[in-house]
């Protein structure tokens, strides 16, 4: 399925007193609860790692009865979810969705948009960014080639980490014992045959993918497909996105997808620009 191209108008970003005039689906004179919730989510989304209650309630100056009470809430609403094989939060799928509507709104017109969509021009192939999001890899954006072979994914699509050129890239990066957790928690489901199920061959893998920051996929999730995958850092040197470009076998080799590496590694310094941008534009 082809991405979505509907124009939305650019929202303002609300200040800290804006929170109070809301909507809110409390009563009237019922509105600090939805303040509070508000205050939760937006300490989960600017974290850097999964949050307990208790240091969510340490944070906010929430009791730890209050706290809890909100959390059950925001999970049974998928705005929150239990990071896989612990019990800290981390977003869950309602609130990305909403951060991906957010960010929709502008993003055919986003500079980032636009490095993609030279980048696929100069290779001729698709051309994905993206996240890691839980136990999956999360497309923010794509740009599809323009050939009758085409992979048909959208912004918002998910697809695992252990068998995906993104998805080794992310666990690469991570600690290793977080990693284990991880690898332990979620399904190293087999996709095709040369998906790589052996906890020990997967480790191996990874630590290439840490030392080389190229990664790939090759035909490991989707049979007759390669992909390329490599980091997009924030202004300040982090690891916090990733860059990646795929294509059929009968197109595009591993060996030739690497061939355009250094030219993903550029446009992956450009979309750096684009995140120094949109952080300039917060402060």
């Amino acid at each position: 399925m082809r991405m979505r191209n509907d124009n939305h108008p650019e929202a303002r970003r609300p200040s800290k007193g804006d929170f109070g005039r809301l909507p809110s689906a409390d009563p009237p004179g019922k509105a600090f609860p939805t303040v509070k919730a508000v205050s939760v989510l937006e300490t989960i989304a600017n974290a850097r790692r999964p949050l307990s209650v208790s240091e969510l309630g340490v944070l906010l100056g929430l009791p730890k009865p209050t706290a809890h009470r909100i959390v059950r809430m925001l999970e049974s609403e998928g705005l929150m979810q239990r990071e896989p094989g612990s019990r800290r939060l981390v977003p869950g799928p309602r609130l990305v969705r909403l951060g991906l509507s957010i960010v929709g709104a502008a993003m055919m017109s986003a500079p980032r948009h636009s490095i993609l969509e030279a980048l696929s021009q100069k290779i001729g192939e698709t051309c994905n960014f993206g996240v890691i999001n839980g136990s999956h890899v999360l497309y923010l954006d794509r740009v599809e080639a323009e050939w009758p072979l085409g992979l048909r994914f959208e912004s918002g699509s998910r697809v695992p980490l252990h068998c995906t050129s993104m998805g080794k890239l992310f666990l690469s990066w991570l600690p290793k014992q977080r990693r284990d957790v991880l690898l332990r928690s979620i399904p190293i489901l087999r996709y095709t045959e040369n998906t790589i199920t052996d906890i020990a061959r997967l480790e191996a893998d990874l630590e290439k993918i840490r030392a080389s920051e190229v990664s790939i996929d090759n035909q490991e999730f989707l049979a007759g497909v390669v992909c390329v995958a490599v980091p997009v850092r924030d202004q300040n040197g982090h690891r916090v996105a990733a860059l990646a470009i795929s294509a059929p076998l009968a197109r595009m080799s591993i060996e030739r997808g690497l061939q355009h590496v250094p030219l993903m590694q550029k446009a992956a310094e450009e979309l750096t620009a684009t995140i120094d941008d949109d952080e300039r534009d917060e402060e």
